[in-house]
């Protein structure tokens, strides 16, 4: 699990771009579907049929993009403008290595040219300096080309990893796992594993997704934000588990089966209490088409949107075998979810 993890994390698509990495996430999880496929708008669907004819449909999705940066401009001298793609934080961004993806892919740092007394920098005072002549930094750099943040030192101590986009490439390494360990189990439901778009700009590939699929329970799995330094009261024990949300954006007997199934294997599990919008694809997923009964599966992650973002790899795991172990005990009905 920590390799994929990592594999995942090196991957750079920002929202919109992922493009980029779509095909290697469709190789990734090939081995353990009976068919994988990209729609138009390139999420990847991967699913496993049961045999059984109008059997449920039960989605689980991650979204794969990350967050990042995009050319708006190149000054006289050569200098990188940009804009944000997604909820990126500025504080973070002086003196920070980026990848500039144009006809080739160019290193800079990103300089911040002034700011105002006693405030943070804003991205318009900042600027990337390739270290290239302003020719050269034209003939590889195009405005609107993506821009993505650099990855971190990898492991920390034996049990936690820390790497960007671990929001929310570590989640679609949970839908691996899980499908890996569905690998020749007789199941009562048709699954649908998904890798969806642009999360980070609108929850748009869960949207468009759950759509087309039109599953019976549709499972998000995401981050939420893991206890640091300064936020321990909203925040989850990285190691305790799986977190499993309830409130209005989940199906209340939904969240109720996997309780029940975290206890009655030994996974470790947390409850998080979502009283509006879970600012995740179950959001969408719930209200999409004629609705789905919805759940929401997080990972404890610390330095959410940075490129130092920090999970126990445990986490992951537990998430996975939740999401196995529900569905191996899925019946192959829905009448149960009826409120």
């Amino acid at each position: 699990m920590q390799q994929l993890i990592w594999h995942l994390s090196n991957l750079r698509g920002a929202s919109g771009f992922e493009y980029r990495i779509n095909r290697e996430v469709a190789r990734l999880m090939k081995p353990f579907c009976d068919s994988v496929e990209r729609d138009a708008l390139g999420s990847v669907i991967g699913c496993k049929k049961c045999g059984r004819e109008n059997a449920p449909k039960i989605m689980i999705e991650a979204h794969m993009d990350e967050i990042g940066l995009m050319v708006s401009g190149i000054t006289e001298e050569g200098f990188v403008t940009f804009t944000d793609i997604g909820g990126v934080d500025q504080r973070i961004l002086p003196s920070l290595e980026v990848t500039i993806h144009g006809k080739m892919d160019v290193s800079g740092v990103i300089s911040a040219a002034c700011a105002e007394e006693g405030k943070s920098f804003k991205k318009e005072y900042m600027a990337i300096d390739t270290g290239l002549d302003p020719e050269t930094v034209r003939a590889l750099v195009t405005v609107g080309d993506s821009i993505t943040l650099p990855q971190s030192v990898g492991q920390l101590g034996k049990k936690q990893l820390s790497a960007k986009t671990m929001d929310d490439r570590a989640s679609v390494a949970a839908l691996i796992g899980a499908m890996k360990k569905l690998r020749g189990e007789k199941l009562s439901c048709d699954v649908y594993a998904v890798a969806a778009v642009q999360e980070e700009v609108g929850c748009r590939g869960g949207k468009t997704t759950s759509f087309g699929i039109a599953p019976d329970i549709a499972i998000a799995v995401d981050v939420t934000h893991g206890i640091t330094p300064d936020n321990s009261k909203n925040a989850f024990r990285t190691g305790g588990g799986a977190v499993i949300s309830v409130g209005p954006n989940i199906h209340p007997k939904l969240a109720k089966r996997l309780i029940e199934t975290a206890k009655d294997n030994g996974i470790k599990y947390q409850i998080e209490a979502e009283g509006g919008d879970t600012g995740t694809d179950a959001w969408e997923m719930q209200v999409s088409g004629a609705g789905s009964a919805s759940a929401l599966l997080s990972i404890p992650l610390k330095y959410m949107h940075t490129p130092v973002e920090t999970l126990a790899v445990s986490d992951v795991k537990a998430v996975a075998d939740l999401l196995a172990e529900f569905i191996k005990g899925t019946e192959g009905d829905t009448e149960w979810l009826s409120l």
